[in-house]
This record gives structure tokens, sequence and C-alpha cells, in this order.
């Protein structure tokens, strides 16, 4: 599941919409949101993320939070380290390897290390097609 998906399932439940009713307001099939739900379908696009938060009159922060979770649901990522130090393609080697096996604690102390890593240039990563 990604994010984006969670925090979909989560405002459905939480405003008792199903998934056929959500389809049909934002003129998508029920499939194509249910694979969003589960991380199978990349990002929303802009567009449709704009739909859901007026579906749900979602504004403000609640509204940016939502395009936030957007950017962060690529299910499939790819890294690029051409060019970067030795040790930094093996740590993104590693990652990948060892993802799907990591605690949630572990998972969160790992974003709280990036977030207080200085900002730094844009990212270098692409969706996989």
């Amino acid at each position: 599941m990604t994010p984006f998906g969670a925090r979909l399932r989560a405002l459905r439940a939480e405003r008792g919409v199903t998934l056929k009713a959500l389809a049909g307001a934002l003129q998508v099939s029920p499939a194509y949101l249910s694979a969003l739900e589960h991380g199978r379908r990349g990002a929303p696009s802009d567009g449709l993320v704009h739909q859901v938060n007026a579906f749900f009159g979602l504004i403000w922060d609640e509204a940016d939070d939502l395009a936030r979770l957007a950017r962060l649901s690529h299910p499939k990522v790819h890294v690029d380290t051409a060019g970067l130090a030795p040790e930094t393609t093996a740590l993104a080697n590693r990652l990948a390897r060892s993802i799907a096996r990591l605690k949630p604690e572990t998972v969160a102390a790992i974003h709280a290390l990036l977030d207080a890593a200085p900002a730094e240039p844009a990212a270098r990563f692409r969706r996989r097609r």
C-alpha cells in the first residue's frame, strides 16, 4: 500500500464512502481505485488528487498533505547513483534488498535521519515504467 492509497482508504472509511461510489464520482473504474489504494498502480495524477480533494472537501493543509502523499506514492522507484560515491551505491542496493523486511520503527528512524539531513538539490530518481 502506498501513503496516498492508505490515506484514500482512510478517508473513504471515515466518511462511509464505498469504492464504487468514489470511482463513479471521479469517473474512474473501481478496479483502478483499488489498485491505487493497494500500491499496484503508480502515483495518481495531480488532476485526480484535485478531484479527491474536491470530493472530500479537503482544503488548505489537508489538501496539501494529500498532494504530498501522492508525490511519495511511486510503488516502483529507480534510484540513479551514477557518479555518486561507491558507498552511496552500496546503500541504495542494500536498501533495495532489505526494505521488505524492515520493521516500522526502523523505517521511522530512517525517515528521521533523512529529515534531519541538510537539504540537497533535486532528487535523482524517476518512476520505473
